[in-house]
């Protein structure tokens, strides 16, 4: 399982976070920066773990199910204005 998630689903984004971190990384060694690696551990973690903010894909709007056995007859009612 681990295996799978760290070998498989590589996207742009999950290459931006890993270049990222490694950036962020090797800045926070040359200047002894703790707050930097931090950010550099989290970036690394989104990384390997293929997790954003949200959790994976957990912004994505989920995909409605359509029950084709489930149909609703729908009434509609005119209104009339005066003019």
């Amino acid at each position: 399982m681990i295996k799978q998630t760290l070998f498989t689903g590589w996207n742009f984004m999950r290459w931006l976070r890993l270049g990222l971190g490694v950036f962020i990384a090797i800045q926070a060694i040359q200047t002894h920066d703790t707050l930097a690696g931090f950010i550099a551990a989290f970036f690394l973690f989104q990384a390997v773990t293929n997790t954003g903010c949200c959790g994976s894909n957990g912004c994505t709007v989920p995909t409605p199910k359509n029950d084709p056995d489930n149909i609703e007859d729908v009434k509609f009612e005119e209104i009339k204005t005066k003019v």
